[in-house]
């Protein structure tokens, strides 16, 4: 499977974004030949090699002709200009989605309904033609799947319409919910309300490595020159993994505490807390701590978004004082679910696939169970019945 992979070491906005694709391979001609299907005259792109602090990639500027078409607009009339081009229906559908985000996040900000929002800098023309630029840019390149790392947002203040406001600015505070993010490793606004949004609407997986068999890199420049290279990496790629479609991979929290001194009867009471509150894998090692005390290390797999929460348990409901944590690499098969039926009974059996094969045929345990006190015959005579069905 083809893929594109953001590395946003030092963030990204829509010039940043369109540079960067371009670099990686996106005709400039068939991408402003694509934007003047909305239909607004007087503004062209201009395309040049840059460079910033000795990494050399390609510099994309919307200039603007004529103020006749500067204006701020509302949400219904950006869709209604999308909407109303000659655009395919997926560079539509992406565009949308795009300012769909900053509009939702606007919308928080100022507590008002998305309808209502109206776009200062995002309504701008040259913020509209990075948005639908990338729909455009992403869809030229034909991939299957875009994976980004951890996002750098910047730190300091940033001037906005209603003012100078800290980083990231309140709309991108809130696009980015959900988000991994990084911040404070330059004193700017290092990721813009476009270029979140982008990541936001079009992103399938956030990943900390690339696990790619790497083809192609480009660099889009920003605007600034800071002390580090301030560009948007971009990678084309094949996946292994992805190529089959038949195993996901994801990034997962690992947090861990070791317990010595509370009753062990409290373990079941906190893993059920824990498995209610989303936690993927709670289990529970035997060790010997500190003066040989016996304890136990309790282990709680969490996705990312799920942390807080996790935490939250286990340090009101332990004894624990202090954890560990640390990001894991999940590789997950594809399954699905399919009814067996035996003559004690329908049972569900996990179908699992790698590859394009099937790997493993699970029966639901809990079914079996039932189904072997019912009829009174022994679990191993309710798995060779499934078995011999499937």
């Amino acid at each position: 499977m083809k893929v594109l992979y953001y590395d946003c070491f030092a963030g990204i906005s829509g010039d940043m974004n369109l540079g960067a694709l371009v670099d990686l391979g996106v005709d400039p001609g068939y991408l402003e030949g694509e934007l003047g299907k909305l239909n607004i005259e007087g503004f062209h792109l201009e395309v040049k090699p840059d460079m910033r602090k000795g990494i050399s990639g390609t510099k994309v500027t919307v200039v603007i002709e004529s103020q006749e078409n500067e204006q701020h607009r509302h949400l219904r009339h950006i869709e209604e200009l999308i909407n109303e081009s000659s655009l395919s229906d997926r560079i539509k559908q992406k565009s949308l989605a795009i300012f769909d985000k900053v509009a939702v996040a606007e919308a928080k900000v100022h507590n008002i309904s998305k309808e209502k929002v109206h776009f200062h800098e995002v309504g701008a023309l040259d913020s509209i033609a990075d948005i639908v630029g990338a729909a455009i840019c992403q869809e030229y390149l034909e991939v299957d799947e875009i994976r980004s790392s951890p996002v750098q947002l910047g730190g300091g203040f940033v001037k906005c319409a209603h003012g100078m406001m800290p980083v990231p600015a309140p709309a991108t505070a809130e696009i980015v919910v959900d988000m991994p993010v990084k911040t404070g490793l330059v004193d700017y606004e290092a990721t813009t309300p476009t270029g979140a949004a982008i990541l936001a609407a079009t992103v399938d997986q956030f990943v900390s490595e690339l696990d790619l068999s790497i083809t192609k890199t480009g660099y889009g420049v920003g605007q600034k020159d800071g002390e580090i290279p301030n560009v948007l990496r971009v990678y084309l790629g094949e996946s292994e993994a992805a190529r089959t479609k038949d195993m996901k991979v994801e990034d997962a929290v690992m947090l861990e505490c070791n317990i010595d001194d509370m009753n062990p009867e409290w373990y079941t009471h906190i893993s059920d807390l824990l498995f209610k509150a989303g936690a993927a894998e709670v289990y529970i090692t035997p060790v010997v701590m500190k003066k040989s005390r016996p304890g136990h290390l309790l282990s709680v797999l969490s996705s990312v978004d799920h942390v807080a929460v996790m935490k939250d348990i286990l340090f009101r409901e332990t004894a624990s004082i202090g954890l560990r944590e640390y990001t894991i690499r999940k590789s997950i098969l594809r399954r699905e679910m399919v009814k067996v039926q035996t003559k004690y009974g329908m049972v569900d059996v996990k179908r699992c696939f790698y590859k394009g094969a099937v790997v493993n045929e699970k029966p639901e345990f809990e079914q079996c169970h039932q189904l072997a006190i019912k009829h009174k015959v022994s679990l191993e005579e309710i798995r060779k019945e499934v078995n011999k069905n499937l």
